[in-house]
């Protein structure tokens, strides 16, 4: 009998129709479009500005269009996990409401967090339940509204994030092809530089936090961007060596979509060709756990069937690390 693999079978993502440009940015703070360009690569990002819709109608929306270009029959899914670090509430999961939403009666479901490694952790929890054998469907959202995290006068932090969210079936795959390896890595002393304090039950929200604008998200540049980009290469070489491959076996370099710099690094420290290197910071900025999906989506008609992945990313917690996958099947685009 076959080793079963997890493979990915299926893309759809979701981006809100509002796009918050630089020159848009420079009339709220004190910055400009060659600034930003700079430092970041972000042109553009997308802002969900309905009211009383949270990171659920994102997910839901990227889970239908996979669903839609799938032909998939959403009773037929039995597990949604959603990765995000900006659930619709507290206590009640996202994924639950999300399910609900799809039809996805016959599915259990549960929130991931692991900040911008979200996406990437969940493939890994994804992956493990198909190659047990005991599920065959297993649908992994990645979504975040991070626009209700930020705080619009704060020009460190304002510039970088967007809304958005991809969706991913994982089925198994007697073939080889899918998930192959991993590594994964956190460093909890790195929590302070990258958070948002104050909503959690350490820190719980007062009106003077409210007030003074403590929910809203931090991070200490200079010290987030050395780490990630010692700590995104280092794991792209690590998944490299683990598995015999060299640059010239990658297809394709997945990479979190948090600064042009960090990716560009990354993709250096392997040596790899830029048009081998997964773009779209410019249109979406960071999505957080959604920037992985959505490269997927974005490049899915340019994928062949046995291509080499690598993704890889880093977010706040401090949680990092690399997964190695084969591309499963050739898009009908």
């Amino acid at each position: 009998m076959s080793k079963i693999s997890a493979a990915i079978t299926a893309v759809g993502a979701y981006v809100p129709e509002y796009v918050l440009t630089n020159q848009i940015l420079e009339t709220m703070v004190d910055t400009n479009d060659e600034w930003i360009t700079t430092r970041t690569g972000i042109k553009e990002r997308r802002i969900l500005k309905d009211e009383g819709k949270g990171t659920s109608y994102l997910a839901i929306k990227a889970a239908q269009d996979l669903i839609n270009k799938k032909g998939l029959d959403p009773k037929e899914i039995e597990l949604v996990i959603v990765a995000t670090a900006t659930p619709d509430m507290k206590a009640a999961s996202t994924a639950s409401f999300t399910a609900s939403g799809i039809g996805a009666t016959n599915a259990f479901s549960f929130d991931l967090d692991a900040a911008c490694s979200s996406f990437l952790y969940g493939m890994s929890v994804a992956s493990s339940y198909i190659e047990t054998g005991r599920y065959k469907k297993v649908l992994l959202i990645g979504a975040d509204k991070m626009s209700s995290l930020i705080n619009y006068k704060d020009r460190a932090t304002c510039i970088i994030f967007g809304d958005g969210a991809g969706a991913v079936l994982f089925e198994p795959n007697e073939e080889n092809l899918g998930y192959q390896n991993e590594y994964l890595r956190s460093d909890g002393t790195g929590r302070e530089f990258l958070q948002a304090t104050y909503g959690g039950s350490s820190f719980p929200l007062t009106h003077e936090v409210l007030d003074e604008g403590g929910h809203y998200a931090f991070q200490e540049g200079k010290t987030v961007f050395k780490n990630a980009v010692f700590n995104m290469a280092d794991a792209t070489v690590k998944i490299l060596e683990r598995n015999n491959l060299t640059n010239k076996d990658v297809n394709w370099l997945v990479a979190h979509q948090a600064n042009k710099r960090i990716i560009d690094a990354t993709a250096q420290r392997i040596n790899l060709e830029e048009d081998k290197v997964m773009m779209n910071i410019h249109k979406y900025g960071n999505t957080t756990s959604a920037t992985l999906p959505l490269l997927l989506n974005d490049y899915e008609s340019q994928l062949k069937k046995g291509d080499n992945l690598i993704f890889a990313a880093f977010g706040g917690g401090f949680n990092w690390g690399a997964i190695y996958l084969k591309w499963a099947y050739n898009s009908v685009n």
